[in-house]
């Protein structure tokens, strides 16, 4: 007799922006946590599509998408949620106007990987971007 786990995947686009080598955070009232801005990927939606209408969403931001740089892939456990998986693109974007956080976003802050390692609740998709960012050299 076999035994496996299912396994759903949430689709999703992460928004990577840096200021004095910090990295955007977005803090969700829905979930109590700090995460990368951006969100699902809708059906029939490209995931350029995903990451300018999230930004719209959460923080009033109009992205274009000369301004957005395809960055990195990653799958991690979706924090939060039981059994499943988060497979997500991030975009890489230097931002020209300063956010502001709409909808679900209670609060925008930088974080350094020191600040995010006081935080009650990490979320393994940022504390796999900063290692990604540590490692090409855009953080400290």
């Amino acid at each position: 007799m076999s035994y496996f786990c299912r396994m759903d995947y949430i689709n999703c686009v992460g928004l990577i922006a840096l200021e004095n080598r910090k990295l955007l955070l977005a803090y969700s009232r829905n979930k109590q946590a700090w995460y990368l801005p951006g969100g699902k990927v809708d059906p029939g939606e490209t995931n350029l599509e995903a990451i300018r209408r999230e930004i719209k969403e959460e923080l009033n931001l109009e992205l274009s998408p000369e301004q957005l740089q395809e960055y990195y892939y990653i799958e991690a456990p979706a924090f939060g949620e039981n059994n499943k998986l988060m497979k997500q693109h991030t975009y890489l974007c230097q931002l020209t106007a300063m956010p502001q956080p709409t909808a679900e976003i209670e609060a925008i802050r930088f974080f350094s990987p020191a600040d995010y390692s006081t935080e009650e609740h990490q979320v393994p998709g940022v504390l796999t971007a900063f290692r990604k960012l540590k490692d090409d050299g855009l953080i400290d």
